[in-house]
């Protein structure tokens, strides 16, 4: 799985820690850690209170292009 460099740079343009982010969407800090350095596949539903919390879509956050 790879890195989610998508949600890191929407949470650190919110000016928002990985801890913050956490209390917002009600999941250990080491949640989302694990989602941005892609040791973790979440749970739609943890990924529609991310994007609620950072402002973005899923499409924006999520989806991955097949360019390589």
């Amino acid at each position: 799985m790879a890195k989610n460099l998508k949600m890191k740079s929407a949470r650190a343009a919110l000016d928002l820690s990985q801890d913050e982010l956490a209390k917002r969407c009600k999941v250990t800090r080491q949640t989302i850690s694990a989602v941005e350095s892609g040791d973790y596949n979440p749970t739609i539903n943890l990924c529609i209170d991310i994007c609620r919390a950072l402002g973005k879509t899923l499409d924006e956050l999520f989806w991955e292009d097949d360019k390589k």
